[in-house]
């Protein structure tokens, strides 16, 4: 009896270790889900593909925050998460490095309760200034940084050279502005560590390129094509 108590034990400590990288991945993974319907979402409008879709093209990575909550900056709280992806010597796109957004004052436009931001990273610089620890929009003097409004491609004047474009796409399909002076982006390796099973930093993940997880393969599909 003791035998099969001890066995019946074990297995079921086999299967929570199991199962818990599996639940630890959920939050995260819901991100990345939501950043895949964010893209899809911006690559089917119309002015999207005519002004945006040759940036993307060219950029050196993408920053996706699918959700900016209005409410969270009212409760002092987190405005939102995202995924930081950058392109492969290849071409291709690697795999996604999380992010949240939180301070500033973003100026949400339309009474919307969130919106989606698409940054487009153009230079190397702009991506080093990404990966330092915390990156604080508007006050890195060494990089150059525009949000482009509703039909603007990133060829105006006012964008043209910019290490790092903004676009933003509310809930009722209108693309705004938005301010973002001040706002803070800074990674989040504890969500790295839990969603590839392993302890690795943002930085790593972008740079080495030694870290891979399948579940995000559909959203590093649907930025190349």
């Amino acid at each position: 009896m003791k035998a099969l108590r001890f066995l019946a034990l074990a297995v079921l400590a086999g299967f929570l270790a199991k199962a818990a990288p599996a639940q630890a991945q959920i939050e995260q993974q819901q991100v990345v889900n939501s950043a895949l319907a964010t893209i899809e979402r911006m690559k089917g409008d119309d002015n999207f593909q005519k002004s945006f879709q040759p940036d993307l093209a060219r950029a050196r990575a993408v920053l996706l925050v699918p959700s900016l909550y209005k409410g969270g900056f009212l409760l002092g709280g987190q405005y939102g998460n995202g995924v930081l992806i950058a392109r492969n010597p290849d071409g291709g796109w690697g795999y996604p490095a999380f992010y949240t957004m939180s301070g500033g004052s973003f100026g949400l436009q339309f009474g919307l309760e969130d919106v989606s931001i698409l940054f487009l990273v153009m230079t190397e610089r702009g991506l080093n200034a990404v990966l330092s620890n915390q990156f604080k929009f508007g006050a890195d003097l060494g990089v150059t940084f525009a949000v482009v409004g509703a039909g603007m491609g990133a060829s105006t004047t006012s964008s043209l050279g910019a290490d790092i474009l903004a676009f933003s796409l509310g809930g009722i399909g209108l693309y705004g502005g938005v301010s973002l002076e001040g706002t803070m982006l800074a990674p989040r390796d504890a969500w790295n560590n839990a969603y590839y099973g392993k302890d690795v930093s943002s930085r790593a993940i972008i740079r080495e390129r030694a870290i891979s997880n399948p579940d995000a393969d559909k959203l590093r599909d649907v930025l190349a094509h």
